[in-house]
């Protein structure tokens, strides 16, 4: 029980925290940028040589070491994208009125090269992980990506939270991709297909007796189950961001809260970078 709760705890802490430190980094000096960019380009690197290391390492360590791999390479997907550097061919917002398929064409302009960037990361991740002993790298950064792709189209087909306050200024264009709505489609679909799997990780990780096999299972099922918190935040009123209001001080003395009942947590903004 204990291990299973320190896997749970450091899956949660991880979560919270980078999500945090991406907002913050994000609202410093444009000239702080690159430096930014160089220590996540450094950490991607970082990432890939721990994918390999513990590919065939089926110990709870390499369960661990797997897992933050993985997170490490996400992390450099979102702050290349948040900062400017790997985003899309368009950079400005759809004119009012602007709807239907020629809507939905800009808003994939506006993160192609950062999903492209993602998938050349699914290779190069499943080259180091994938077939191995050790699988958690890869089945963390394809629920990951789930998250992500998930997120980007309930929040483009629409959702209750979408004041994104926590969207840097450079980003402000992509305020033009989201849309307001109680609830979409495909909304029940995400979140009985990740309740789904989420159950499914969370029996083979309740029942199974192997150290290993009990910790990779806990943080899968940890990650699918914040992919079902986030989700749920996009549609229920509540104030959730209060989480990361430490991550706006770069940007001034206090966060800005707009009195507005319409509002997107920092995670969720996160996930749906792009046209989310």
């Amino acid at each position: 029980m204990a291990a299973t709760l320190a896997a749970i705890l450091f899956a949660l802490f991880v979560w919270w925290f980078s999500t945090g430190l991406v907002i913050y980094l994000d609202g410093l000096p444009r000239e702080t940028f690159k430096w930014s960019m160089l220590g996540a380009t450094v950490l991607l690197g970082l990432s890939w040589y721990g994918l390999r290391a513990s590919s065939d390492d089926t110990t709870t360590g390499g369960a661990y070491l797997a897992f933050a791999s993985a997170l490490g390479c996400w992390a450099w997907h979102e702050i290349s994208f948040y900062m400017g550097y790997v985003t899309g061919p368009r950079r400005h917002p759809c004119e009012e009125g602007c709807r239907g398929w020629r809507h939905l064409g800009h808003a994939f302009q506006v993160s192609l090269w950062h999903e492209l960037a993602i998938l050349a990361s699914f290779g190069v991740v499943a080259a180091l992980a994938w077939g191995g002993a050790n699988e958690v790298g890869f089945r963390t950064f394809v629920i990951l990506w789930w998250m992500h792709e998930s997120a980007r189209l309930n929040v483009f087909l629409g959702v209750r939270n979408i004041n994104a306050h926590f969207l840097p200024p450079h980003l402000a264009y992509l305020k033009s991709f989201l849309t307001v709505k109680p609830m979409n489609l495909l909304f029940p679909v995400s979140i009985t297909l990740s309740t789904a799997v989420c159950a499914v990780l969370g029996t083979e990780a309740a029942f199974t007796t192997d150290p290993f096999t009990r910790a990779a299972n806990t943080f899968l099922a940890t990650m699918m189950a914040l992919a079902i918190l986030e989700h749920w935040f996009l549609v229920l009123p509540v104030p959730v961001e209060a989480l990361w209001n430490w991550s706006m001080r770069s940007r001034g003395a206090h966060p800005r809260h707009e009195p507005s009942k319409h509002r997107l947590t920092p995670a969720a903004a996160l996930r749906s970078a792009g046209q989310e």
